[in-house]
């Protein structure tokens, strides 16, 4: 039953902040400015699936530890011009620090987050977990004004260890003085989300909009942020 939950940890990058819509803003303005097409790219399109693909796999890799800060943010947009034919002197050097300041200044969430956020926050206590760097993490629920729902946000990089290791979800509990049993948690990531609750004894939701294949061993999913009305 998720009546009896007092504590929601939420995750923030693909499940409440819309990362791929805030990202694909900042890349069509930097494809312009940066005058992308004079480099041989074919279309910012292609610039912008080949960048997403490349940014999730890395991420997926630095949730796991298998890579650090600053190797994902090194390699993301350099992988993806090479990808894409550039010469490796011709690539622009001041992309990563140019996208890093704008993309966390978008502000679009997904549909119904604030609706549900208002709803949820009248009856539960609400957190976020993230594994997002902490500066930009905190331009993102200042700017996309989150702040006012949760009442802990707890960063990967303060903590000193990644969702799914059960250190971050050890810490987040105390810092918000909950037990297990009467917490959840939501996010996109199997992996970082979903897994890492449950191995640590917490409940979980996936959050799954894309409508990837859902594992049998994980019982809760939704694909819309307002299912979360009828299920607490």
């Amino acid at each position: 039953m998720l009546k009896n939950k007092k504590h929601i940890f939420f995750d923030l990058d693909h499940t409440i902040w819309d990362f791929d819509r805030n990202a694909e803003e900042t890349l069509n303005e930097l494809y312009q400015i940066y005058n992308l097409h004079e480099l041989g790219l074919k279309s910012c399109e292609e610039f912008i699936s080949t960048y997403t693909e490349n940014n999730h796999q890395l991420w997926a890799d630095y949730h796991l530890g298998k890579i650090t800060k600053d190797f994902l943010r090194a390699e993301r947009f350099n992988k993806t011009f090479l990808q894409l034919g550039v010469r490796p002197d011709a690539v622009p050097n001041q992309f990563e620090d140019d996208y890093v300041s704008i993309s966390p200044t978008k502000t679009n969430l997904f549909d119904g987050a604030e609706n549900v956020l208002t709803y949820l926050k009248e009856k539960y206590t609400l957190h976020i977990i993230s594994n997002g760097f902490k500066e930009t993490t905190l331009t993102k629920m200042n700017l996309s004004g989150l702040n006012p729902y949760f009442k802990n946000v707890i960063i990967s990089e303060d903590v000193g260890a990644n969702k799914p290791n059960p250190v971050i979800f050890e810490h987040a509990l105390n810092k918000a003085k909950a037990v297990k049993e009467e917490s959840i948690m939501i996010g996109d990531s199997l992996e970082a989300d979903v897994y890492g609750a449950l191995n640590f004894g917490m409940e979980a939701i996936f959050f799954n909009p894309t409508k990837k294949e859902k594992p049998a061993d994980v019982n809760k999913e939704i694909i819309h942020l307002k299912e979360l009305l009828s299920l607490f």
